[in-house]
């Protein structure tokens, strides 16, 4: 198990707009970690979270710099300038690019359901 604290930053808010909005931390110092979808775990003022993390670059929305991002299942509110311990648990598969923004929504959904188990 791989552990990053850092603080979360702002996105593009693409998460948000797929319906998964993440907490995303820069992955500085931590460029071997390999790139790809998570199951994750992280603990907010006390409280345990599943989580679904990705570590990469998010090639099917043109992003270029390396990001931790991680939705955080059943939980909202404000993380902004908060530092937290996300623990990536297992790898579920590598990044890669999709061929549209509906077949990423319908992988993010598949990663969501075995990660929320």
């Amino acid at each position: 198990m791989i552990c990053i604290e850092g603080e979360v930053i702002h996105g593009k808010k693409i998460g948000r707009a797929l319906g998964f909005p993440t907490a995303n931390m820069s992955l500085q110092g931590h460029e071997d970690i390999e790139r790809g979808v998570y199951r994750s775990e992280v603990d907010i003022e006390g409280k345990h979270y599943k989580a679904m993390s990705n570590v990469g670059i998010r090639p099917s929305v043109g992003g270029k710099e390396l990001l931790l991002e991680t939705h955080i299942i059943n939980f909202s509110g404000d993380l902004y300038g908060r530092t937290l311990r996300i623990c990536l648990v297992e790898k579920l598969r590598d990044e890669k690019r999709f061929a549209s923004i509906g077949d990423l929504k319908e992988q993010l959904l598949r990663d969501y359901n075995r990660c929320s188990e």
